[in-house]
């Protein structure tokens, strides 16, 4: 048998120089593509923004939790706010005792719409380049933040017999009493000017002014909330005995604070629900309190006090605090995850977990049901968000949730 050989022959192709930099420049811009691609889908920017609905000249209702209502001026129809949302001139938005609401105006002034406010939409315009804001506070509380504003700007609130003009760069609080008449400003950054009977005053940074019967009744410095010393923020206390703990709550002044006395709540809600109250004291003289008989579970507490003069401050931030067994031995589980975007960055995270379990994300916190099923709203420009969850003997379990599609990525 003759022997064969094989011989393979490979054609060589000339290429040209441009034609290799062709390719190199199409392998480069495929992966900044792809990449660029990734990350845009990541951050949100091909879901929609819902803007079709929303009229020219509207605010926006770009934050909101708890029982938050708007009643429309065209229609006197009263909706129920569940998703973002816009208000027109005309318009009046109500909170109840759990609600509160975060509105941007034209101007991109930030409105913070406290718990048991009802708020009137004057003004809200662009004309000529200046933007025209005027809002009516009936009652509650209302907290005014501003930008650098163009000089043919307004941004007016209108309180009792009075309108106030806010100027740019100022954090500003209104409160009103329909009951009694009464009305207070405080400024803590920047100014504003106030009319009253055609007589205008400007109020400073750090100060306080009182309004009661067509004028201005009191004007003085600040006074500034108490500072908590303890329980510490975020502190875990162990009950050890099993019957409950007695907790100390303590406070000093601030630096050249008048105080003559002080208002201590401790609630079980964030949002201090007047059913989750558990003290609610006030013409405290002592800075301290001792609470006795505090079961495993979390618990929050807040101050304000009240200056020789009259004037009170507004409440500080409320600080948190767990008391928890010492036992901890339990799993935790969660099914039935979903995920529902209900506009903006605010979505709406659900599932299933053990009765009376804390779900916590995004400095927000809700318990679960008695059949364990819960509803968190959250607010984040990410496509996951980390959600942990305990009880009150200490066990502890987080979940890193995909937003788009309300799958568990990972556990921590």
């Amino acid at each position: 048998m003759e022997n064969k050989y094989r011989k393979i022959y490979v054609e060589w192709w000339k290429i040209e120089k441009s034609t290799v930099y062709g390719l190199i420049a199409f392998v480069v811009v495929s992966t900044i593509v792809i990449g660029g691609g990734w990350w845009a889908i990541r951050n949100n920017w091909f879901v929609a923004q819902d803007v079709a609905d929303i009229p020219k000249n509207a605010a926006r209702i770009i934050s909101f939790e708890g029982d938050v209502r708007i009643t429309r001026a065209a229609t006197r129809e009263t909706i129920l706010v569940t998703k973002q949302t816009y208000v027109e001139a005309g318009d009046t938005i109500q909170t109840q005792a759990d609600g509160r609401a975060i509105v941007q105006m034209i101007d991109q002034s930030v409105y913070s719409v406290r718990p048991n406010s009802t708020v009137v939409i004057r003004d809200n315009s662009s004309l000529f380049g200046g933007n025209n804001v005027r809002v009516s506070l009936d009652d509650g509380q209302l907290n005014v933040r501003t930008d650098q504003q163009p000089e043919n700007s307004e941004n007016i609130v209108e309180m009792m017999d009075s309108e106030t003009q806010v100027q740019s760069q100022t954090d500003a609080s209104f409160n009103t009493d329909a009951k009694t008449n009464g009305g207070e400003i405080r400024i803590s950054r920047g100014s504003v000017e106030t009319t009253i009977g055609g007589a205008k005053t400007t109020i400073a940074e750090n100060e306080f002014a009182a309004l009661n019967n067509g004028k201005i009744a009191t004007r003085e410095k600040l006074l500034a909330p108490p500072a908590q010393t303890s329980p510490l923020n975020l502190a875990q206390i162990i009950d050890a005995s099993g019957r409950g703990i007695t907790a100390s709550f303590t406070w000093q002044d601030e630096a050249s604070s008048s105080a003559a006395s002080y208002y201590l709540q401790v609630s079980r809600s964030p949002i201090f629900a007047s059913d989750s109250i558990l003290v609610d004291r006030s013409s405290l003289q002592a800075r301290s309190f001792r609470l006795a008989g505090l079961v495993p579970g979390t618990y929050y507490w807040r101050l304000k006090t009240t200056a020789r003069s009259g004037q009170t401050s507004d409440w500080n931030e409320p600080w948190k605090f767990s008391v928890v067994k010492r036992e901890t031995s339990r799993a935790i589980d969660v099914t039935e995850w979903k995920s529902e975007r209900v506009g903006g960055n605010v979505y709406i995270v659900s599932g299933r977990t053990q009765s009376g379990m804390l779900v916590r994300s995004q400095g927000r916190e809700t318990f679960a049901g008695g059949d364990g099923s819960f509803r968190l709203q959250i607010s984040t420009p990410l496509s996951e968000a980390a959600i942990e969850f305990g009880d009150d003997k200490g066990n502890r379990m987080g979940f890193v949730l995909s937003l788009q599609s309300g799958r568990v990525l990972r556990r921590f």
